[in-house]
């Protein structure tokens, strides 16, 4: 496999401007989960455009796709659009079976980025020579192969990845923060609970009142912020925040997130 060169944040951002809208086409969505309609794998959305852009990209939440506005490949369509592939696009495949075969690349290339814009965070806030080879190998199965991506155990990365970040979690945090991971305090106002350095990963957060709360160092890994009301709050030093989950939150111009997250904004039109 060929060397590769540390991504930049930019990297890891969704560029649908480089991109041939593989996340409308090849992934299968369903209305239940906040999409406007269910599509299958490999099935172009109705509202993509021949150019691969979205007919309805300034009313996507107004129109029942709020789903579009808040999922980010991380950087991922761009990189298996012109890297992976070359350029090529969904439409040059022959056949489902070379469909399925990009939609398999691009989920998995999409949980390659996010590793790594996870690890790209401790290499900045934390560094740790365990994390920066883990990221180095990440950087070289990006630029791989299909056959080598598809072939590589990535829930083995991700085992490693994940107490790579807990243990960057436990430098970083003070010890007496309020350990609430996997706690369900869905629609619960919080406005009164003291969240310095406390450990939110995987918590159900839909719907918390969190206005003007301070999370300095608070663990947000994959908590689910899905409604959250973050106006006024400060989470300028929170860990392993990400855009999608700003993204699904209320916010106003007084919520301060770190300055390497910005919320997906869905396909431009």
């Amino acid at each position: 496999m060929p060397t590769s060169h540390p991504p930049s944040r930019l990297d890891l951002t969704a560029d649908c401007a480089r991109c041939h809208a593989l996340c409308c086409v090849l992934l299968p969505y369903r209305r239940a989960g906040g999409f406007g309609a269910d599509k299958a794998g490999g099935v172009p959305c109705h509202h993509l455009r021949t150019d691969d852009r979205c007919e309805i990209h300034a009313d996507l939440t107004e129109l029942g796709w709020p789903s579009c506005v808040t999922f980010d490949c991380f950087g991922a369509g761009q990189q298996v659009t012109q890297v992976t592939y070359a350029g090529a696009s969904w439409r040059d495949a022959a056949g489902e079976g070379e469909l399925g075969e990009m939609a398999a690349v691009l989920s998995a290339m999409r949980r390659v980025h996010e590793m790594l814009l996870h690890l790209d965070e401790v290499a900045e806030r934390s560094p740790d020579p365990a994390a920066e080879a883990l990221a180095q190998r990440l950087r070289v199965l990006r630029d791989a192969t299909p056959v080598e991506i598809l072939t590589t155990d990535l829930d083995e990365l991700q085992d490693e990845c994940g107490g790579l970040l807990t243990a960057a979690s436990a430098r970083l945090r003070d010890p007496a923060g309020p350990d609430l991971a996997h706690a369900d305090l869905a629609g619960q106002d919080l406005r009164g609970r003291d969240l310095h350095s406390a450990s939110l990963r995987g918590a159900l957060l839909i719907g918390v009142d969190l206005r003007d709360v301070v999370l300095d160092q608070a663990d947000l890994l994959g908590a689910d912020l899905r409604g959250a009301d973050l106006r006024g709050a400060d989470l300028t030093s929170a860990l392993f925040l990400t855009g999608p989950q700003l993204a699904g939150a209320r916010t106003d111009e007084r919520t301060r997130a770190p300055a390497r997250v910005s919320a997906p904004t869905g396909r431009p039109d």
